[in-house]
């Protein structure tokens, strides 16, 4: 465990850890930093500059287009044009995207190691995203991580009222791996992580890599959050 987690912190993880038989997780987070050389915003700003040469300017008011973030923008156009085939054209543009910085992305300290040993200890996993499963599962492939998932990758569909904080993906995972939501536990960052898995009955654990994540989280409500995955990992260890 790191210096500055408490004993209580401590006995939660602990907790959490031993009544998880399913671990959900994030993507874009817990286990890599996606966009970490290939910055979200400029993808963003290059989807609004798509819009732009489609003559869609004002399609968006400026608070949709202001966060720079390329999921809200997506589902900002869809709330104005559902299943359209524009949508259609914007997502599969953000997936190349998402693939391409897939290549640069980051992986979380101590994200490879607790997959694989959590995975060695007889926890079942599934990776519940509002990114694109293809993108997902190419990540994984490279770091050699994709059998302590597969199949369960349940990622971005053409339904894109299912992203988070919809719960629709938990749903899948829970569904299809036959398991409770009082037996499993979710990893995320964002509230509307956090937000999906108490839509789902699912525990949560949030993870942070720095302050201003971990305020978000805990102003969202959530228990726990942790700053390093290294304290999880030291908490898969016998007591």
């Amino acid at each position: 465990m790191t210096s500055d987690t408490t004993q209580t912190e401590i006995r939660t993880l602990r907790e959490l850890v031993s009544r998880a038989h399913v671990v959900l997780w994030d993507f874009d987070g817990p286990i890599c930093r996606l966009f970490a050389g290939h910055s979200a915003e400029r993808v963003a700003r290059g989807l609004l500059d798509w819009l732009g040469r489609q003559g869609l300017h004002g399609l968006l008011s400026e608070d949709e287009r202001e966060p720079l973030d390329p999921h809200a923008l997506l589902r900002a156009v869809d709330r104005r044009r559902p299943r359209s085939d524009l949508v259609t054209d914007l997502e599969e543009r953000l997936t190349q995207e998402e693939l391409k910085a897939a290549a640069t992305a980051m992986p979380t300290p101590y994200a490879d190691p607790l997959i694989r040993t959590w995975t060695a200890v007889g926890a079942r996993l599934a990776v519940t995203s509002n990114n694109s499963p293809a993108v997902v599962r190419a990540y994984l492939q490279g770091r050699g991580l994709l059998p302590c998932f597969a199949p369960h990758l349940y990622g971005r569909t053409g339904e894109l009222g299912h992203l988070k904080p919809d719960p629709h993906c938990l749903h899948r995972a829970l569904s299809a791996m036959g398991a409770a939501p009082s037996a499993a536990l979710m990893i995320g960052d964002t509230p509307t992580d956090l937000e999906a898995a108490r839509r789902a009955g699912v525990h949560f654990l949030g993870y942070a890599r720095n302050e201003h994540k971990a305020r978000l989280l805990e102003t969202a409500g959530a228990k726990a959050v942790v700053r390093s995955l290294g304290d999880l990992l030291a908490a898969l260890r016998p007591a």
